[in-house]
């Protein structure tokens, strides 16, 4: 029975159902030493004193204070030196009229004394120690310098209460009470189920010819539960087969405060996951009215709180941190982080017109001193644009820095439209400069010497309509000619391309007529590499010198049409035997261990925006390519153009 998402639950409704389902655990006493970043379940008194003596606060003399009345720089009193107190013994003399104590800082006061004096207002006069006297110079008053018993904390006094989340500051109270164990709410156990047949786990072999894909989900699922504040527990991946699901939910649901479960949620056949809960246990609400994140489930299963998140990795991660890392927050009794938003301005206009809400992952760039926006002074401000490869695409992870919510009513953000950014941390930093453009073992070199730069490889062609749009600093790209809109030359290298076949060049490839004459599988590039287009000028040129079209040639080549977006991607079909050759490039072919035919050399362009040009990264990122000769040594085919 195919289950259909027919009313979306507003995204309220899901916090109010998750909240509902309580997943506040027991308490447990923990070693102080593990104590950290736990949360106090019970009030903590001192049983003692702190400091438990009176205790002298410099280095100085202890005395007593009306001996000092009157005394100052001209007239000191003058004190018999009877005795030294060190901290950590015990005072051996009590000190008498015109008598004082030598004494360091923490060191308990001698009976008698009631006032330190310090010893930068004294003089030593006299012989040796025995026959010692001391100046003083100034007056001193009962209680000066010394920290009494309890000052710090008395006994019997509340010393931390419960919801305390324990820092560093509070480890160093409870040290001082001497508590060695401390009683904390137990993190809420959280069992991760990634479900589907195709799921491997990291590490393991993976056959990427029957569809298999590593399991991204319950590694970063269990990593967002631990930054909440839970204790992430992992079980076996799943398939869909409904009879070993339910024992592993159930399993889960026995061991763990709560069961997670990614995939298996979204209204298909194979689909099984919604089963198990509906028919094991009380399934609450499926479906929320929220992009990416549809297909969500809440309920109960066996006594355990569930939630069913989305199969695809953007969405999973949106989900979990919008409805589920603040229940389990409230669980583990830690606060809600601080708010860590950010106001910024759209680079680029953004449609929407789907009913729900959309949590778009967007990321930051900081626009030009004196930048303008369709006529809007945006001059250092923070510019805001969308990264949504879709929600299958783990790299939007990374090159996202935070959300933007699209109200349901909300059909259009327009490009320069104020918009507060959820960030993903407080730790979140704009990068220093932002590119879009072609993929290149170059480039990605000489960005490791740049600090917390931001480069999308989506192709030369999406590089330069971004470019144009005005939402990177930079473009690279290989496409020659007149851009047709402003820019500036950063800088500019150049690679030698041509086909990658088998070591030892087997089917003795000599050139590009060979993908036209023979029956040859082709691994191409994806139509927004410049590399395609450099392929597509070479084959327009020999269509003219056979008289035919550049259409025909196309035709003939297996594979032509087909794409892989980076510059390793086509070889590697070649390594793996799906393919006999691949566009690529010398320095490609090189590090794979691959043969090489070349055909060309094209350039490689860095192209600005006019307005950034004076940006400190885009300042930095010019200086580097200007003194890139090294890397360029170090790839095969690699120089400056002439």
């Amino acid at each position: 029975m195919r289950k259909e998402f027919r009313d979306l639950a507003p995204p309220e409704a899901a916090h109010e159902a998750i909240a509902w389902l309580d997943l506040a655990g027991d308490t447990e006493s923990v070693p102080l030493r593990e104590a950290r970043g736990r949360v106090l379940a019970g009030r903590v008194d001192a049983a003692l004193d702190v400091p438990g003596f009176d205790r002298a606060s410099v280095d100085g003399y202890a005395l007593r204070a009306h001996d000092t009345f009157g005394a100052d720089e001209v007239d000191p009193a003058v004190f018999d030196l009877v005795g030294v107190g060190d901290a950590g013994s015990r005072p051996d003399v009590t000190v008498g009229g015109g008598e004082c104590v030598e004494i360091s800082t923490g060191a308990v006061v001698p009976d008698g004394a009631n006032a330190v004096v310090m010893v930068e207002r004294t003089d030593r006069v006299g012989g040796e120690d025995d026959d010692a006297r001391i100046e003083v110079r100034t007056s001193a008053a009962p209680g000066d310098r010394i920290m009494f018993a309890g000052t710090d904390v008395a006994a019997g006094e509340r010393a931390l209460g419960p919801g305390t989340r324990l820092t560093a500051r509070e480890i160093g109270l409870l040290s001082a009470l001497g508590v060695d164990e401390v009683p904390v709410r137990a993190a809420p156990r959280v069992g991760i189920v990634s479900t589907g047949d195709e799921l491997v786990r990291p590490g393991e072999p993976l056959d990427a010819a029957a569809g298999q894909i590593y399991d991204v989900n319950s590694y970063t699922v269990a990593t967002g539960v631990e930054e909440a504040g839970g204790e992430a527990v992992l079980y076996p991946h799943a398939g869909d087969d409904y009879e070993a699901m339910e024992d592993l939910l159930r399993q889960a649901a026995e061991e763990c405060d709560l069961v997670l479960s990614s995939g298996s949620t979204s209204a298909s056949a194979v689909d099984v996951i919604y089963r198990v809960v509906e028919e094991q246990g009380d399934l609450l609400l499926h479906g929320v009215a929220v992009k990416p994140g549809k297909p969500m489930l809440v309920g109960r299963l066996d006594g355990s709180a569930y939630v069913g998140l989305p199969g695809y990795p953007v969405s999973a991660l949106t989900i979990f941190r919008t409805f589920v890392a603040p229940a389990i927050r409230r669980a583990a009794g830690l606060p809600e982080p601080q708010a860590a938003t950010v106001s910024g301005r759209m680079a680029s206009e953004e449609r929407y017109a789907e009913g729900r809400l959309r949590l778009m992952p967007v990321g930051l760039v900081e626009a030009g001193p004196d930048e303008r926006l369709d006529g809007t002074d945006v001059g250092g401000d923070t510019l805001v644009y969308p990264v949504d490869k879709g929600s299958g695409a783990t790299t939007s992870l990374v090159e996202a820095d935070g959300l933007v919510e699209m109200h349901p009513d909300t059909e259009r953000l327009d490009a320069g439209e104020a918009v507060d950014v959820r960030l993903f941390s407080p730790d979140v930093r704009v990068p220093t400069v932002v590119g879009v453009g072609e993929d290149d073992p170059a480039l990605s070199r000489l960005l490791d010497r740049l600090d917390a730069p931001r480069y999308l490889a989506l192709g030369s062609r999406e590089g330069l309509r971004r470019l144009r749009n005005g939402v990177p600093d930079l473009a690279v790209t290989t496409t020659g000619g007149d851009t047709q809109f402003p820019t500036v030359e950063v800088g500019a290298w150049s690679r030698e391309w041509g086909l990658v076949v088998p070591d030892g060049n087997p089917d003795d490839v000599t050139g590009l007529a060979d993908l036209v004459d023979r029956d040859l599988r082709f691994a191409n590039r994806t139509p927004s590499s410049g590399l395609r287009t450099t392929l597509a000028e070479a084959l327009a040129d020999l269509a003219e010198e056979r008289g035919e079209t550049r259409h025909d040639l196309v035709s003939a080549i297996d594979g032509f049409e087909a794409g892989r977006r980076a510059h390793e991607s086509p070889p590697r079909a070649v390594l793996a035997g799906h393919a006999d050759v691949a566009l690529g490039l010398r320095a490609t072919a090189d590090a794979l261990g691959l043969a090489f035919v070349g055909v060309g050399e094209e350039t490689v362009r860095v192209l600005g925006n006019p307005e950034r040009a004076e940006k400190s990264g885009v300042e930095a990122f010019a200086a580097r390519v200007g003194a890139m000769d090294d890397l360029l040594a170090d790839l095969p085919g690699y120089g400056r153009p002439e």
